[in-house]
């Protein structure tokens, strides 16, 4: 038994990896997809390259209709953009659909730092203590039994999913995190905007979003929540050339400094086994010994974030490094992890 599935917003970057995976997912039949502009054509007509994927040549790009959609599929992905996204997510609930919304319209539970962020008002404040963050590692049980789950932006995923952990075990001062993240250049969408275009970006690495970044407010929203206190962090974004990928570099101080080589061995060995309890059975964290560091080379194409730490004896802080494709593990990819949760599949369909 499969569930159908459909896909509003397919043609973005993330609609269009939305579309990859779930076409070969063995749990999920591909029932609908939607985009104004290319509604009437079809999947091998927008994606040549998925042209010998099956239904590829029959399945058609259609108008977005939500009672049309809750009577083709039982799950609905929204990859559309914040304010959009819940006009859509409204109705499709209201007829019996289970929600995953890749958007950050139900990510941030307060509306008023939505506004803050977002510059307008929460199109759909009434469901968001129904969303439920969507990170699979952090937050499992409750993703099981949701309706509507808020997937996290790619961001958050490379600094929280490496962070939390030693926030929760108290190993890290919840006042000092701060985070430096390079991004290839699909995390901005497909669209046509002059900072973007090649010749821009091109042996071009520069910081934008300085220093209030939209991501910041879901991030600090779950930090903030395993502290137990309100939480701000310095995040400083950075655009590179490459296609897709993040590597995030988190510098943290500890609780405990290492001030000898006997106390920093005994920190460096809470960490790891910090890490180890919180990932070790994780089939889409990779955590890295000895000498290994993150490289984006090793994750793009795939549903995996890897790990690194290293303490410096210098400044007595721990530096925490990860990578990530932003597309897969920081959007599509962990939507349909999200997905496998909430209909009992094994978490790994579609995505190994």
């Amino acid at each position: 038994m499969k569930t159908k599935v459909a896909i509003v917003g397919a043609s973005g970057y993330a609609g269009e990896e939305l579309v990859r995976l779930l076409a070969l997912h063995p749990n999920a039949e591909l029932a609908a997809l939607t985009s104004r502009q290319y509604a009437g054509q079809t999947v091998a007509q927008v994606f040549p390259k998925f042209a010998h994927y099956p239904k590829a040549k029959t399945l058609r790009f259609g108008e977005p209709n939500a009672e049309l959609l809750a009577k083709q599929a039982d799950a609905v992905f929204l990859a559309l953009p914040h304010g959009v996204a819940a006009e859509y997510a409204v109705p499709l609930l209201k007829l019996g659909c289970r929600v995953l919304d890749l958007s950050a319209d139900f990510r941030v539970k307060d509306p008023a730092v939505y506004q803050e962020f977002y510059a307008h008002e929460h199109p759909a404040p009434e469901l968001l203590k129904e969303a439920v963050y969507g990170l699979p590692e952090l937050n499992r049980a409750a993703i099981k039994s949701a309706t509507l789950v808020a997937c996290p932006g790619c961001y958050p995923t490379s600094i929280l999913l490496p962070a939390i952990p030693l926030l929760r075990q108290k190993l890290i001062r919840p006042t000092s995190i701060i985070a430096d993240s390079l991004s290839g250049v699909s995390g901005a969408g497909r669209k046509a905007e002059l900072d973007y275009l090649f010749a821009e970006c091109n042996e071009s690495v520069r910081p934008y979003g300085v220093p209030k970044h939209r991501h910041l407010s879901e991030i600090e929203q779950e930090f903030s929540a395993v502290a137990g206190e309100k939480v701000v962090i310095q995040f400083t974004p950075h655009l590179i050339p490459v296609n897709r990928g993040i590597l995030t570099t988190l510098y943290l101080a500890p609780v405990e400094h290492g001030a000898d080589v006997i106390k920093a061995e005994a920190l460096n060995d809470k960490i790891a086994a910090c890490y180890h309890n919180a990932f070790a059975n994780e089939p889409f964290v990779r955590l890295l010994e000895r000498k290994a560091l993150p490289d984006t080379k090793n994750v793009v194409g795939t549903n995996v974030l890897e790990i690194a730490w290293r303490l410096d004896p210098r400044t007595g802080r721990l530096v925490v490094m990860s990578a990530e494709d932003n597309i897969v593990k920081g959007a599509s990819g962990q939507a349909i992890q999200c997905f496998n949760i909430m209909h009992g599949y094994p978490e790994t369909a579609g995505l190994i």
